[in-house]
């Protein structure tokens, strides 16, 4: 509470690791959301812009039908997979990457037949930016090493993200020549790249916008809708309640879920919770920085200090939380705690100046597809295999991942 409430403003400054593009690229600093040094203006104004145009009350109402609707991709998908192994982390992932893509270029750019639609470059460069963000880096922890780049992590990095900005650059740019030829949306089909363009936006400011929104949206809710899928599975009673719960609300028959449905399903919506108590997709969160010297629960954090909060400690404290290592959704029913920053046992999203700009967009889109995927089908272990040998080991990364990657068997539901 110290760190995210009475001295926010002071650790609100961002801890920057060796990895990151905005160290290597300076003119990039001030073009960035996660990676900024402080809460500066420009930093206000981009989420200023993020909120009013993508995470608004307004703007996800308007984003609605595009969500549904790569929701129900999906599901069609899966159908076509009935029997077969589905990697449900990779489609998830699709699926939320679509969902942004659309509303913010209004196009997809990932698929999920992926031997219909060539190689999936878009999923491998993310894959790959990850996966490289999040192995230890010497330079973090002796920074006189960095400019040396030892293990060659910025290097590689750098060569991803700069393949990320070119496909960027290329809708950016078929979207300026459309305005320049006067093929303008109407205002109902404008997007977040024209809001950008029209508020005189240079290539690499959006450039830099997209990668940051949908590499950190997409990782961290597909992962959450893994951990989610997997304890269902492992707690077929759990399952069972959710389905339940599906049926008697919206009844047997429903063609498609809906974001309206939701607020209707509690249960379902404390299964997400407790997944995120126990699984939290940023176990510590993005590393915090002091601006400023400042005493902290009687210790003097001298000036650009790291500073890191332990939710995934917080989230297993017994002095909080009874049975702390026990999938429980229950517990969320009897509490009336939300992660939108303000009860400091449970912020899974942050809080404070520094709290993730995308939680209202992930609080519609993570319960929808986990909701969609628990009502149209049912699920089983390949080679079957019964639910106690499901390997629940935790992978530590820029995320927290599941070690082995969930692969289930879908079954249309009669």
């Amino acid at each position: 509470m110290e760190i995210l409430k009475t001295h926010d403003k002071i650790l609100s400054g961002r801890y920057i690791p060796h990895v990151a593009p905005t160290n290597k690229s300076p003119e990039l600093k001030n073009l960035s959301l996660g990676w900024t040094l402080e809460c500066n203006d420009k930093w206000k104004y981009l989420r200023t812009i993020c909120k009013s145009e993508l995470f608004s009350a307004k703007a996800l109402e308007a984003q609605q039908c595009k969500r549904e609707e790569k929701v129900m991709e999906m599901i069609g998908f899966i159908k076509e997979m009935e029997g077969k192994e589905v990697k449900v982390r990779e489609v998830a992932m699709v699926t939320v990457f679509n969902m942004l893509s659309s509303i913010m270029v209004s196009k997809d750019l990932m698929s999920l037949d992926k031997q219909e639609n060539g190689d999936g470059e878009m999923g491998l460069l993310l894959e790959k930016i990850l996966e490289l963000a999040s192995t230890p880096n010497i330079s973090d922890l002796y920074p006189i090493l960095g400019r040396f780049d030892l293990q060659g992590l910025q290097k590689k990095i750098m060569e991803l993200h700069g393949r990320f900005f070119e496909i960027c650059e290329g809708i950016v740019e078929e979207r300026r020549e459309e305005k320049r030829r006067g093929s303008i949306l109407g205002s109902n089909q404008r997007d977040f790249i024209d809001t950008l363009i029209d508020n005189g936006s240079s290539n690499d400011q959006i450039n830099v916008l997209l990668v940051e929104l949908l590499s950190a949206s997409t990782d961290t809710s597909s992962t959450t809708i893994e951990w989610t899928m997997a304890e269902l599975i492992r707690n077929p009673e759990c399952m069972k309640k959710v389905k339940e719960e599906i049926t008697k609300k919206l009844t047997q028959q429903i063609i498609t879920i809906k974001e309206s449905h939701i607020p209707q399903l509690p249960y379902l919506q404390a299964c997400v919770k407790e997944t995120l108590r126990l699984h939290p997709p940023g176990p510590f969160l993005l590393p915090h920085r002091a601006t400023d010297t400042c005493q902290l629960m009687n210790y003097t954090i001298p000036k650009n200090s790291q500073v890191l909060v332990n939710f995934w400690a917080i989230g297993r404290d017994p002095t909080n939380w009874e049975n702390p290592s026990v999938f429980n959704p229950e517990r969320f029913l009897d509490l009336n705690l939300d992660f939108k920053g303000n009860d400091f046992g449970f912020i899974p999203f942050g809080s404070g100046r520094r709290i993730c700009p995308g939680l209202p967009m992930a609080a519609k889109q993570v319960p929808l597809i986990i909701a969609s995927l628990v009502h149209f089908f049912n699920w089983s272990l390949p080679n079957g295999k019964d639910f106690t040998d499901l390997n629940m080991a935790e992978n530590f990364g820029l995320t927290l991942r599941i070690e082995q990657p969930l692969i289930l068997i879908p079954k249309i539901k009669g």
